[in-house]
């Protein structure tokens, strides 16, 4: 195997992963764990071996719910210490606002508002542990900010809630003078039967009715856009096109399938290729400079070993990948292929990028027939196989 596609932080390489990921010991809804669980400063050690450059976590990850203040002081002390010894860093900080039964009606979006506070104040004290660790990104994601049924609560009087948490939140970030990014996930269903903000598009929206919405974002995930059959290559691009792509998840995800968080490109290998390729900026737009983050984790068959065959697993498909893409953007076919469909050579693109009297009246007296327009092919098919030729190897 080409040691090219090696992680390597020192040349540049900003692979993260959680410790939810690489420390899931296997366990599902239908079964106990499967393999011995893993302690946050022996997932460090191994993210290290593997060459990840960062580890994430929620603060429950690192912290039991009910640590006293001393067990907490004592917990973070030995996570700092493996991370100095093994040269990781924590780039994202999240709140686990999902597991205690306090949040089995919501967090942010809960009824009872004695909930939502106790959730605004949990996420105060996750992102104080964020900042004592040194992150600059804190994720949300809402996974009880949700219904069963709709005659629980208006979703409007829901939005609103979840509104005012997010301003208390931020408002709380600017008094105590840190600069931090907020980035919210996106998921539409599981473990809820419905759950609020669905997709990327819609957090977007939610982000401009908020109060500081220039310090808020989006972290979307491959599973939770395909999960109901959304393209993530598109939730990615409307993300980035708003200056809005804050984090990301990376995983795989067969579609209409649970969350399945699964190795990196082990599904819909074409997607994520012409994900990392949007990523990596090789199609001609400024490359994402933000970590690549593997919210996934091992099989339920895997023991230790398997576990670190994962990791090591999803970083040399983004590495392989990333190479594909730069391949196929530099192939003289398809740059003829979107030159040829790209051309302009009337000019009349800059006609539709501002309404001005002059450039309505230049549109109104072009001669557009439409049936010679939609007589021309467009050659998709070949640019789709060059795609799958780099894609699979065969044309360097």
């Amino acid at each position: 195997m080409s040691e090219s596609f090696t992680p390597n932080p020192a040349e540049g390489d900003r692979f993260t992963f959680g410790l939810w990921t690489v420390g899931n010991p296997g366990a599902d809804p239908f079964g106990p764990r499967t393999r011995p669980r893993i302690s946050p400063p022996e997932i460090v050690e191994g993210l290290a071996k593997a060459g990840a450059w960062g580890v994430n976590l929620h603060d429950n990850d690192l912290i039991p719910f009910d640590a006293s203040p001393t067990e907490r002081d004592v917990l973070v002390k030995e996570f700092q210490q493996a991370l100095d010894d093994h040269g990781l860093v924590v780039p994202m900080a999240t709140t686990n606002l999902f597991s205690h039964p306090v949040f089995r009606d919501g967090a942010f979006t809960a009824s009872d508002p004695k909930v939502r506070a106790f959730a605004t104040r949990k996420a105060m004290r996750g992102i104080e542990l964020g900042v004592e660790l040194g992150a600059e990104t804190v994720v949300f994601w809402g996974g009880r900010e949700g219904v069963e049924t709709d005659a629980a609560r208006d979703s409007r009087d829901a939005i609103k809630w979840y509104r005012e948490c997010m301003n208390f939140l931020c408002g709380w970030v600017k008094d105590q003078g840190w600069e931090l990014k907020f980035a919210l996930e996106a998921k539409p269903n599981e473990p809820r039967g419905d759950i609020y903000l669905a997709t990327t598009g819609h957090m977007l929206h939610f982000i401009e009715t908020l109060a500081h919405s220039e310090m808020c974002g989006v972290n979307p995930e491959v599973a939770h856009e395909n999960m109901p059959g959304l393209s993530m290559v598109h939730a990615v691009g409307q993300a980035m096109e708003a200056e809005k792509l804050f984090h990301i998840d990376l995983n795989a995800q067969r579609i209409g399938r649970y969350d399945q968080d699964l190795r990196f490109g082990s599904e819909d290998l074409k997607g994520a290729f012409f994900l990392v390729r949007m990523l990596e900026g090789t199609g001609g737009y400024s490359a994402y400079t933000g970590p690549r983050h593997f919210d996934a984790h091992a099989y339920r068959t895997e023991d230790l070993e398997g576990v670190w065959d994962f990791a090591v697993g999803c970083m040399r498909s983004y590495k392989i990948l990333a190479e594909r893409a730069q391949e196929f953007d530099a192939d003289a076919e398809v740059h003829e292929i979107l030159e040829a469909n790209h051309a302009d050579p009337e000019g009349i693109g800059p006609l539709l990028a501002g309404f001005s009297s002059s450039n309505l009246e230049a549109i109104e007296q072009l001669s557009l027939d439409p049936d010679i327009l939609a007589a021309a092919g467009h050659r998709y098919e070949r640019l789709d196989q060059l795609a799958m030729e780099h894609l699979m190897g065969a044309r360097g």
